[in-house]
C-alpha cells in the first residue's frame, strides 16, 4: 500500500512539473471572454480608435498588423516591442528588423488611453495590440475572428533576439522563412498564409532594392517600374515607398498570391514562396480561393497569438505601453 501511495505521489509530482515546464508556451489561460466582466466594452473601444486611424490612413492598418507579428516573434506576444528605450533600458525598436520601419505606436497609445479611462489597470498592451491587429484586417476587408485575450505585458525586452534574425528579413530565402516560422511553432502552411498579410501596406526601397535589381525571379517590366522610385545606390531613396500588393494595396484579399504567380512579388521573401519550391501549390491554391486563404490566415493568426503568452502573475498590466510600471 505504501508503495502504491509513493507511486501515486511520484506521478502527481511529475504532472505538476510538466505543467510548470509548459506554462510558458501554453495558451490555456487565454480566452475570448477574459475581460467580459472586468472590461465589457473593451472590444468596442479598440475598434473605435482603429477605425478612425484606418479611415485617415489605410496603411496604418498594415502597420499595426506588422507590429503584432514583430512583437510575437520575439519572446512571444508580450508587448515588448512597444517599450521605448531609456538611458538604462534597451528596447526592441532600434533592432535591425524594426529601426525606422515599424510604426503605429501612436494608435496603440490612443487605444490604451481610451481603455484606461474605461477600465484602469485591467487590460494589457499585449492584448490591445492583438485586438487592434484583428480590427485592422477586418476594416480593410479581411476576415473576422474572435481574439483570445488574457495576456500580460513583459517587464523586459530582447534587443538581441530582435536584431539577429528571429524576425525573418525581406531578403530571406524559402528555407530561412520555413525555419524561422517553425521556431515560433508555425508550420510552412501558416507561414505562407501569414505572408498573405502583404496584401496590404507598403515597403521601403531598402527592403526590396536587391530584389528589383538583382533578382532572377521577377517580372522585368514590374522591376523597371519599381526602379523608378528606388535608385540602385544604397543611401539614395532608401525610405521611398512602394505598395506590397500592386493590385489592391488597401484591401485585404488574395491578390497578393496572384501577383506571385506573375513574378510580381515586391520582396524577395514574397516571391520565394512561388519559385519552384515546396510552397508553390499553396500559393496557387490561395490565388484561386480567397475563402481558403482567409480561413488559413485566421487559423495561423490565432496560433501565432497563442505563442508564449505571459499569464497569471507573470508580467504586469502596464499603465503606459511605452514603459514598464
Amino acid at each position: 500500500m505504501a508503495s502504491s501511495f509513493s507511486s501515486l505521489a511520484n506521478i502527481v509530482a511529475l504532472a505538476l512539473l510538466l505543467l510548470l515546464l509548459t506554462a510558458g508556451t501554453s495558451s490555456a489561460n487565454l480566452s475570448n471572454n477574459f475581460y467580459s466582466k472586468t472590461c465589457p466594452n473593451l472590444f468596442n473601444a479598440v475598434k473605435s480608435v482603429v477605425k478612425s486611424a484606418v479611415a485617415k490612413e489605410p496603411r496604418i492598418g498594415a502597420s499595426i498588423l506588422r507590429l503584432f507579428f514583430h512583437d510575437c516573434f520575439v519572446d512571444g506576444c508580450d508587448g515588448s516591442l512597444l517599450l521605448d528605450d531609456t538611458p538604462s533600458f534597451l528596447g526592441e525598436k532600434t533592432a535591425a528588423a524594426n529601426n525606422n520601419s515599424v510604426r503605429g505606436f501612436e494608435v496603440i497609445d490612443d487605444i490604451k488611453s481610451r481603455v484606461e479611462k474605461l477600465c484602469p489597470g485591467v487590460v494589457s498592451c499585449a492584448d490591445i495590440l492583438a485586438i487592434a491587429s484583428r480590427d485592422s484586417v477586418v476594416l480593410l476587408g479581411g476576415p473576422f475572428w474572435k481574439v483570445k485575450v488574457g495576456r500580460r505585458d513583459s517587464r523586459t525586452a530582447n534587443f538581441t533576439a530582435a536584431n539577429t534574425g528571429v524576425i525573418p528579413p525581406p531578403t530571406s530565402n524559402l528555407t530561412n522563412l520555413i525555419n524561422t516560422f517553425q521556431a515560433q511553432g508555425l508550420s510552412p502552411k501558416d507561414m505562407v498564409a501569414l505572408s498573405g498579410a502583404h496584401t496590404i501596406g507598403k515597403a521601403r526601397c531598402t527592403s526590396f532594392r536587391d530584389h528589383i535589381y538583382n533578382g532572377s525571379n521577377i517580372d522585368r517590366k514590374f522591376a523597371l517600374v519599381r526602379q523608378r522610385k528606388c535608385p540602385r545606390s544604397n543611401g539614395t531613396g532608401d525610405n521611398n515607398l512602394a505598395v506590397l500588393d500592386l493590385r489592391t494595396p488597401k484591401h485585404f484579399d488574395n491578390n497578393y498570391f496572384k501577383n506571385l504567380l506573375n513574378k510580381k512579388g515586391l520582396l524577395n521573401s514574397d516571391q520565394v514562396l512561388f519559385n519552384g519550391g515546396a510552397t508553390d501549390s499553396l500559393v496557387r491554391t490561395y490565388s484561386e480561393n480567397n475563402k481558403v486563404f482567409d480561413s488559413d490566415f485566421v487559423t495561423a493568426m490565432i496560433k501565432m497569438g497563442d505563442n508564449k503568452p505571459l499569464t497569471g502573475s507573470r508580467g504586469e498590466i502596464r499603465k503606459n505601453c511605452r514603459r514598464v510600471n
